[in-house]
């Protein structure tokens, strides 16, 4: 009856078939890789209905009406697909053999200096991954300083990787870069990224040796590719200590409709518990998003999202001047506490179209424009910052067949900055303008190829041309994968990664040339039965960085400073960066449990910038580890999360260690970090809502971590050290989600 049930419901298609048109015959044979038939086997001429199974000898054959260019595909649970291009005139074709192999040994991927949570890669961190795990507060890029090559930082936006400064890492959406990945601050206070982590299907995270397709980024890349059509119309309404948001989703056949706006209000946070700092300005303000996405046939995919928000906040900071016996400098003027306000309105915009072409090509063109202004107040001076950028990417690529594709493409960014400082203040001498406007126009060419099941290789090219400095770069970029075993590989990653100076130095009229980057990464990767183990190595080499020729007596330590436009610089700086990093993620051993670990080393040292002799940076600490996992109760429909990070602590300039030596610079560490974050989660339903409670507790142990320290005064009268710590050591923060779509339990 299993045979002849399906057969029954086909006769009145096939019937109407033959009526209409001429039928074409396929028949073949599927083998594995020693000859040996196989059975039961999936054949089918891609995207359409035709096809059959193979019988005890292997053999198949059906009938089609389809004609042109055209795939047939062969495919079960045991072997890898296998697929072979047709061109079907109308006349029988017959003597097909298809031969397929274990898929396990046949899906090797390139992961060397990845993490990747798409559909080609071993799912590491997932986009519920990151709302749910403790301390990470649901931002993209908090989560990815629990994964390895990252430093923990809890006073500084951005990533930091492998001994890289948080500008070298490049955040991408769709192809796109985006130009303001954080909400602005006050400095030394971190604000959070501007991704809600459930618009987006896949994230990877790249700490080196990434696709020639990406470039402008030293260290490493964030990719994060957005959703296609909603899976169904929904409403999502939420409340919490910090503000309030809601959210809509309708469904259409071929397209779905997102709308979202929140207000953020952190006063009844910090009314709580006391703060480190003096807030002139609670942090506050809200946003709006709309994303649209149309399925215009079966194989295309058209999307667009607008993403506003405004933010403002304020604190009170030691002037870092104070102390200064120079009359003439502007923070002479200044009393020794200062405030800083800022004000940020943002907008950013994409667009994008996915089209394949007769199953063999594949077209994808993206654009975008983004604009950030930040209205600041320097105590009384005003601070104002206007950013743009405008991005055009088209990429296509030929599968060319089952083991080779090729992907070629080309990128245009225009962007700029034009800051205004002390327009309108009451000294007109400390007013002037700044600004640079920059396009860069690349090409890239990329080759995938795997010669045999245990082997892939990975190729690329990358050409750049800054019209700001009229250069123009080549990087060439290579990655492998060798299977070892039926669950383990070797890779391998390296190549040529250029990127365009600190834009401040662009601001001030320099014009420094690129600085470059060479990755040389090797990992081991196990992974069975939901258990992944991988080892990690690199090496990395920076040449070409910039160097302020300064005197070493007039080194000033601050992040924040302005630099000085009468220091000569060139390109003389350098430095390098080896680590190893070791990573384990369980979801088998015990039931309803997922944890991981994570550990990283560092060993790096850099002259660049305004750094007087060869130090490590202040952002780099040696050892970092997280311990994260998650239980979940099924008789409680709780879901408990909690995480451990630790890291050994980061240099700090010393001005009393007296004068600036190689064997004194940056010598002096901050106590080692310490961090144990919280999460439960509770499900309920209310009639038609569904309902997810949570509490969060970071820094559970109120430990007083210390990311730095700022220092003033001089030799003559001392100096007072203030430590550089985030806005609260502790935190708790309780809020509710109401769905119309029931949560699943991975979702608490």
């Amino acid at each position: 009856m299993k045979r002849i049930l399906p057969a029954l419901y086909f006769i009145p298609l096939l019937f109407m078939s033959l009526v209409t048109m001429a039928q074409t015959k396929i028949s073949g044979r599927v083998l594995d890789n020693k000859d040996k038939p196989l059975k039961g086997v999936s054949v089918a001429l891609n995207n359409t209905l035709d096809g059959t199974t193979t019988d005890s000898a292997g053999y198949f054959s059906f009938e089609t009406t389809e004609t042109g260019n055209q795939s047939l595909v062969a495919s079960d649970a045991t072997h890898s697909t296998m697929g072979l291009p047709l061109v079907l005139t109308g006349a029988e074709v017959k003597g097909l053999v298809l031969r397929m192999r274990i898929a396990v040994l046949e899906n090797v991927t390139i992961t060397a200096g990845s993490f990747s949570s798409g559909s080609r890669a071993i799912t590491v961190m997932s986009p519920l991954d990151i709302v749910t795990t403790a301390g990470s507060n649901g931002d993209v890029v908090k989560a990815m300083q629990m994964m390895p090559g990252t430093q923990q930082n809890s006073t500084d936006n951005g990533l930091f990787i492998r001994g890289g400064d948080a500008y070298e890492a490049a955040t991408i959406v769709d192809g796109i870069v985006v130009q303001s990945a954080f909400a602005s601050g006050p400095p030394g206070m971190a604000t959070r990224s501007r991704f809600n982590a459930f618009q987006y299907q896949g994230v990877q995270f790249s700490s080196g040796g990434y696709s020639a397709r990406f470039g402008q980024a030293l260290s490493g890349v964030l990719e994060l590719n957005s959703t296609d059509l909603a899976d169904k119309s929904n409403v999502n309404l939420g409340i919490n200590m910090a503000g309030l948001y809601a959210s809509g989703t309708k469904r259409w056949k071929n397209s779905s409709l997102d709308v979202g706006g929140n207000y953020n209000n952190l006063a009844p946070l910090y009314a709580l518990a006391s703060t480190n700092f003096k807030f002139k300005k609670v942090p506050q303000g809200g946003g709006a998003y709309a994303r649209y996405a149309w399925k215009p046939n079966k194989n295309g995919m058209f999307k667009a999202t607008v993403t506003t928000s405004y933010n403002e906040s304020g604190i009170a900071i030691p002037n870092p001047g104070m102390g200064s016996s120079d009359p003439s400098s502007f923070m002479y003027r200044l009393p020794d506490t200062v405030t800083y306000v800022t004000k940020d309105k943002y907008i950013f915009g994409t667009a994008t179209y996915k089209q394949m072409y007769k199953n063999k090509y594949t077209l994808y063109a993206a654009m975008s424009g983004s604009y950030d202004r930040n209205d600041n107040l320097f105590e009384d001076y005003p601070l104002k910052t206007d950013e743009y950028r405008y991005q055009a990417r088209l990429e296509g690529k030929d599968f060319i067949n089952s083991r080779l594709t090729l992907l070629v493409g080309t990128d245009v960014q225009n962007y700029g900055i034009m800051k205004d400082m002390g327009v309108g203040y009451r000294h007109d001498s400390f007013a002037r303008k700044q600004s640079f406007h920059e396009t860069v126009a690349s090409a890239f060419a990329e080759l995938d190829w795997t010669p045999i099941y245990w082997l892939a290789i990975r190729p690329g090219l990358r050409y750049e041309h800054s019209a700001l400095l009229g250069t123009d770069k080549v990087a060439p970029r290579f990655s492998a994968a060798i299977r070892t075993s039926t669950n383990s590989q070797i890779s391998l990653a390296g190549g040529l990664f250029y990127q365009n100076a600190n834009n401040n130095y662009y601001l001030l009229g320099f014009r420094p040339d690129m600085s470059y980057a060479t990755h040389y990464i090797a990992n081991w990767q196990m992974s069975k039965n939901d258990r992944t183990f991988r080892i990690e190595g690199y090496h990395k080499d920076y040449q070409h960085l910039v160097r302020e020729l300064i005197n070493p007596d007039s080194f000033v330590a601050n992040r924040y400073r302005q630099i000085n436009p009468n220091i000569p610089i060139n390109n003389a700086g350098y430095g390098y960066a080896n680590g190893i990093e070791l990573f384990w993620r369980d979801k088998k051993s015990i039931k309803n449990a997922d944890y991981w670990i994570s550990y990283s080393y560092i060993d790096t040292r850099r002259l660049y910038e305004n750094m007087p002799v060869e130090g490590t940076p202040t952002f780099i600490a040696a050892h970092t580890l997280n311990v994260v996992g998650k239980y979940f109760i099924d008789k409680m429909h709780t879901n408990i999360s909690a995480t451990y990070s630790f890291s050994n602590g980061f240099p700090y300039y010393n001005p009393a260690a007296g004068p600036i030596t190689k064997d004194n610079f940056l010598t002096d560490k901050t106590p080692s970090y310490n961090n144990v974050a919280l999460t439960i989660a509770y499900l309920h339903s209310f009639g038609k809502w569904f309902t997810v409670f949570y509490a969060q507790v970071d820094n559970v142990l109120n430990t007083h971590n210390v990311s730095g320290y700022r220092f003033t005064g001089d030799n003559a009268g001392g100096y007072t050290r203030y430590p550089i710590v985030p806005a609260m050591y502790r935190t708790i923060f309780v809020g509710m989600n109401m769905s119309l779509t029931q949560f699943s339990k991975d979702e608490l």
